[in-house]
């Protein structure tokens, strides 16, 4: 079953995105499953441990288009957010276990002969 953010979200904040549905699986987790605009399926993102602000804030770094109403038109820079070529996605943030980039831990460890 859901857990309490994750309802949250879907009762309240999934009516404002363009372009995002909601398909219930029972029994299944919850995932955020991205689609090109072929439908061709691009990548998963597990909900179930994030907090309904992270979920949020995951689809509006992603480009989903969060309208202030559900019923809000849509501009039109926005009708087919997000899909566009995963080429000009930024990469998606993961921190590393210790927190550091790989960049900062490795300066260290080859010093500039």
């Amino acid at each position: 079953s859901l857990c309490p953010q994750v309802k949250a979200f879907v009762r309240q904040d999934i009516p404002l995105y363009h372009n995002l549905e909601m398909k219930h699986l029972p029994g299944a987790d919850p995932e955020l499953v991205l689609l090109s605009h072929r439908y061709e399926e691009l990548e998963r993102i597990p909900l179930s441990d994030m907090t309904r602000e992270e979920i949020n804030q995951l689809l509006q770094e992603l480009g989903f288009y969060r309208k202030e109403t559900p019923d809000a038109p849509v501009p039109e820079e926005f009708q087919f957010a997000p899909a566009r070529p995963l080429s000009t996605l930024p990469p998606l943030r993961v921190p590393a276990a210790d927190g550091k980039t790989p960049h900062e831990r490795d300066e260290g460890e080859h010093p500039d002969l």
